[in-house]
């Protein structure tokens, strides 16, 4: 590996990330430096922020109830990551309630098949989103436009300083090959996350801001004691997790 290669930060890192978390037609090269392309997480959740926003003010424009507002502003968050976090969630819930010791659990998350744990997790966290979405709607749509980003951004900013804490639980799967990320990979990616929140949501970003730390803290300290690491799933648990946070906290 070159110096250049191991550079913090490279162009092609925003490229990649989101070819790594959304289904947007993004063409990468190869994927080697996915771990150190998690700077640009939180830059990901302002594109996916943004589109889900402007759709759920268009329907506002329109003259749309508030809730078919944040249930179209869903729907984009869901479609544009392909419901790769969803699809964590789901995992992580079976696995983490369904299995009896670490190896076990890491199975149930490997296994396709969805069980009660995933569906409930699904049901509950799909709920509370277009519930924290529609109250935002039918409060004021500039605050929804707004919190839509927070959300995004700050929950996948958590993704990062995840990867960085704790090991990979196996050694297969999507976050083991993305590989270690830096701390200062994650640093950035958090000062990213909280400078960009806070041009959208002025001094309110303490508040959220904090709420997402002790969300990601919670998520890696359960991810340590059920599995020992953390995984793609656990990953994509995190951000759902956080964006719900993130959400409520606006409501607050």
């Amino acid at each position: 590996m070159t110096k250049n290669d191991q550079a913090l930060v490279k162009a092609s890192d925003f490229a990649l990330a989101l070819a790594l978390l959304t289904r947007l037609p993004v063409h990468v090269a190869n994927f080697d430096r996915g771990a150190r392309a998690a700077w640009a997480y939180p830059l990901v959740g302002l594109v996916i922020g943004g589109l889900a926003a402007m759709v759920g003010f268009l329907g506002h424009w329109i003259g749309w109830h508030p809730a078919v507002n944040a249930l179209i502003s869903l729907v984009t968050l869901v479609v544009l990551t392909g419901a790769m976090h969803e699809d964590g969630l789901a995992d992580t819930a079976d696995g983490f309630w369904g299995g009896w010791d670490p190896a076990r659990r890491l199975e149930i998350m490997k296994d396709s098949h969805i069980g009660a744990y995933g569906v409930i997790a699904l049901f509950f966290g799909l709920s509370a989103r277009w519930v924290a979405l529609w109250m935002l709607f039918e409060t004021n749509v500039g605050t929804a436009f707004a919190g839509l980003l927070a959300a995004a951004m700050l929950s996948r900013a958590t993704l990062p300083a995840m990867m960085a804490a704790l090991p990979n639980a196996r050694a297969s799967g999507l976050s083991h090959s993305t590989g270690l990320c830096p701390t200062t990979t994650a640093w950035l990616a958090i000062g990213l996350s909280v400078g960009l929140t806070w041009l959208v949501l002025g001094s309110t970003v303490l508040s959220v801001a904090a709420v997402a730390l002790v969300s990601g803290v919670a998520m890696a300290r359960l991810a340590k004691v059920k599995i020992g690491g953390q995984t793609g799933d656990v990953l994509g648990a995190t951000q759902q997790v956080t964006e719900i946070a993130v959400l409520f906290t606006l409501i607050a």
